[in-house]
């Protein structure tokens, strides 16, 4: 992020767990733009995630999430809802650590696989103890990431008002 220019706020966590929920949230109430690096990647490419990991495998779609994330991070003024295995990689981090300031929504894996459609998310077509399995080796990195862990929230829109608050006060400082 170039200097003089205003902080992303980036939201993290697991596929499923309401990242673009609530960036959808905050953009109203806050007034920024939404982006979505999943989406934005579908746009650019013109196939679904699923098609991109079939065709194409995984490693040229995290090489797509790097090349994205770098092209939001150039800019300001945004939110920014992250794919869950974009903070795996280290160059990522960084790019998200200089972009902004960063927000890990938290939820049960359990909560998160049982009550959420994931039958496009081609992660999570291994079953829930394999979900929750990959949600154990990702938490080190998304709390190490972090500003802000948001966990424990009754509903998306208490997450929402805890981020929307704890933004105001930073972006007051």
């Amino acid at each position: 992020m170039m200097e003089g220019q205003s902080k992303n706020l980036i939201l993290i966590g697991m596929m499923g767990c309401g990242k673009t929920t609530s960036g959808r949230r905050l953009s109203r109430i806050l007034g920024m733009p939404l982006v979505d690096t999943d989406q934005e990647i579908v746009c650019r490419e013109g196939m679904s995630i699923s098609d991109i990991f079939a065709q194409r495998g995984e490693t040229y779609f995290r090489t797509l999430e790097t090349e994205t994330l770098r092209d939001l991070c150039a800019r300001g003024g945004q939110i920014i809802a992250t794919g869950g295995g974009l903070p795996l990689r280290e160059e990522n981090r960084t790019l998200l650590r200089e972009s902004g300031l960063i927000f890990f929504l938290n939820r049960s894996p359990e909560e998160t696989f049982d009550g959420t459609d994931l039958a496009d998310r081609p992660l999570a077509q291994q079953g829930r103890e394999d979900f929750v399995r990959r949600y154990q080796q990702r938490l080190p990195v998304y709390r190490a990431l972090a500003h802000y862990e948001i966990a424990g929230c009754s509903s998306p829109a208490a997450a929402v008002r805890q981020i929307a608050a704890i933004w105001s006060a930073q972006t007051q400082m």
